[in-house]
């Protein structure tokens, strides 16, 4: 059940702590999102805690469930929602919160047996924003019983999701940081192995690239992926 003692803000105080240090921290994205879940069940006290990410990779965006604490394995398997799409869709396009006393009773909830397996009964769903308007994720909160989210519970939980949508968003800065320095180098290791080979086979620069590019198809073929 919900905490609702004056405990909570020192819990909720050293779950935003947690979260903010791996905003520096050198984890992985993977290991900051069950972080964030686990803290975030442990300090609200609900059932269960999942976290959506929208992926704008792709032409029409999509939103995942990327993490999840205390679920059931077969509900994790690639769970994938258009942005119009369930209280999740609606959560992450409107960009505000949204209670729900039953979600059995909710037309736009779409995990309605999951919710009968596990027990689930009332949620909350927090749109995670690393600015005004900009929402990257959504955070959900279930309890094992009915529950009326009161403004203090969601204006706590609203403060974890953007906390954690922070998190978040730096540490993909920094991935795709570490990814363009990655490119950078690979391309400086290239420029000078096609000046070397210019000079040596006294060849010009396109020669030289083509001959790079096939060492490199020659290599891969020569060293197969290792089989699952």
């Amino acid at each position: 059940m919900v905490h609702t003692k004056p405990e909570i803000y020192d819990k909720y105080i050293k779950g935003l702590m947690d979260i903010s240090q791996a905003i520096t921290s050198d984890l992985y994205l993977e290991d900051i999102l069950k972080l964030i879940v686990m803290v975030t069940a442990k300090v609200t006290g609900v059932e269960i805690c999942s976290l959506w990410l929208i992926d704008d990779t792709k032409k029409n965006n999509k939103i995942r469930l990327k993490a999840t604490q205390a679920i059931d394995k077969d509900y994790v398997k690639d769970r994938v929602l258009n942005m119009d799409e369930g209280v999740v869709g609606h959560v992450a396009t409107k960009g505000e919160p949204l209670i729900v006393k039953d979600v059995l009773k909710e037309p736009r909830f779409k995990e309605k047996e999951m919710a009968k397996k596990l027990g689930l009964v009332s949620m909350v769903g927090i749109p995670m924003k690393v600015r005004e308007n900009e929402v990257i994720g959504v955070l959900n909160c279930f309890t094992s019983g009915p529950h009326d989210f009161n403004e203090t519970e969601v204006n706590l939980m609203i403060t974890v999701a953007n906390q954690a949508a922070v998190a978040i968003f730096n540490t993909k800065l920094m991935v795709d940081a570490k990814v363009i320095q990655e490119e950078l180098e690979t391309r400086k290791m290239v420029e000078k192995a096609k000046e070397v080979l210019m000079l040596r086979r006294k060849i010009k620069g396109e020669e030289a690239f083509r001959w790079i590019q096939k060492r490199s198809m020659d290599s891969r073929k020569s060293h197969p992926p290792l089989a699952d």
